[in-house]
């Protein structure tokens, strides 16, 4: 089963409807005897993150359940009781590069690039999963500073499970879908629990984005870092040296 990330015009950022579709694409995967789920991006990115449309009037109340519902559907994800592969090219940012983080199975293709920005807007989400994936050392590292990974990176550091071209892509899904057709869902689950896939340690995650969220001025942090990244980005560009005539 696929579910294909389609808001392409908007870097397939997580708006409200894609969350809430992205649910009912789960629900019908427990329910229809799914044993490998992929999850891929329409168009150049696999996800931007979260949808920033409208945040100059959304109250803080408002944001903090679509977080919510962003973690409980990454949450979802982590402990499906069936493989999971997301295949990611472009820009995988914030949430877009937790839920790929999120994944058992995750296909960097050449050009795809991560970023981790909540800590600069205050907001904890999917960090206790990324250092599952990579190290608590690398994980922390990587959130503070903000640092953009690169797919080989992502390789190296275990972020990426695989790093393939297009041409490779069809091959590797395959070969993943084989692995996973041989595993029915209870000894998966099993699996997953016996390697350490705590249920408990998936309400602390709940918690920690909640305690983040919950202090006040949570949709004025999002935009001061909104304009904070739109001037650096003007500064970069009018910093490159123009082209000769």
């Amino acid at each position: 089963m696929t579910l294909t990330l389609s808001r392409p015009e908007q870097g397939n950022a997580l708006s409200h409807d894609l969350v809430e579709a992205l649910h009912r694409g789960l629900d019908e995967a427990l329910g229809n005897g799914t044993r490998m789920l992929v999850i891929e991006g329409e168009g150049r990115n696999f996800c931007t993150g979260f949808d920033l449309a409208g945040i100059e009037e959304a109250p803080d109340a408002d944001l903090l359940m679509r977080f919510i519902r962003i973690e409980q559907l990454l949450a979802r994800l982590w402990s499906a009781p069936f493989a999971t592969l997301a295949i990611a090219g472009g820009r995988c940012f914030g949430a877009g590069a937790d839920l790929f983080a999120a994944c058992s199975t995750r296909l960097a293709l050449p050009d795809a690039s991560f970023s981790f920005p909540g800590a600069a807007f205050g907001l904890v989400l999917g960090t206790r999963r990324l250092a599952a994936r990579i190290g608590e050392d690398e994980a922390l590292s990587i959130i503070a500073s903000g640092e953009t990974v690169d797919a080989e990176k992502a390789l190296e550091t275990g972020l990426a499970t695989g790093h393939v071209t297009e041409t490779g892509l069809e091959m590797m899904v395959e070969k993943a879908t084989a692995a996973a057709v041989r595993l029915d869902p209870q000894t998966f689950a099993a699996i997953r629990c016996a390697a350490g896939d705590d249920p408990a340690l998936l309400d602390r995650d709940l918690a920690a984005l909640v305690r983040s969220a919950v202090r006040p001025g949570l949709a004025q942090r999002i935009r001061d870092y909104r304009a904070a990244m739109k001037r650096r980005h003007m500064q970069d560009k009018s910093a490159r040296p123009s082209s000769a005539h």
